[in-house]
């Protein structure tokens, strides 16, 4: 699908109830445009369901991540990132942070964070999937479709053709 979320904006902003994500987050990995179904995960500080759900068939599907905006550990490196394009992944929307910045920049694959951070995460096992979650300004729902591209984020409960 071809697109930019200015033209969906354009297009579909009075009939349809568009959220646009407040303007936070740094654009990595090589695909720039990217659309999909969302899936969710709220998580703080720990990767572990991430990993586990990436390892799972991605086609047409992107993995929405509630870190609590926390900028004191990555929850991304470039094996996550290799294991969602490998199980094709569409993109990653991080409110955290990634790190491998270099590698992560040659995949292809769609990755949103807020920062780099160097530190890997702990391990808790204390995540959620597939709930509801807010960040930026926009409410993610599990199944609702994502677009991001150089200029935005935006979300709909309806495919935008």
């Amino acid at each position: 699908m071809t697109f930019t979320t200015a033209s969906l904006c354009d297009t579909y902003s009075k009939s349809h109830n568009l959220q646009i994500a407040e303007p936070l987050f740094i654009s990595y990995g090589a695909k720039t445009a990217y659309c999909g179904q969302i899936t969710t995960i709220k998580t703080f500080e720990d990767n572990t369901l991430i990993t586990n759900v990436l390892q799972e068939p991605g086609q047409n599907r992107i993995l929405v991540i509630d870190g609590g905006g926390s900028k004191r550990c990555a929850l991304i490196d470039a094996n996550i990132a290799q294991i969602a394009v490998d199980n094709s992944w569409e993109g990653i929307i991080i409110n955290g942070c990634i790190r491998d910045a270099a590698i992560i920049a040659k995949l292809s694959l769609g990755i949103r964070a807020l920062q780099t951070h160097p530190l890997k995460p702990h391990k808790q096992d204390h995540s959620d999937r597939d709930q509801l979650i807010s960040f930026a300004g926009v409410n993610f729902k599990k199944d609702s479709f994502l677009y991001a591209d150089m200029d935005g984020i935006i979300v709909s409960e309806a495919m935008l053709s």
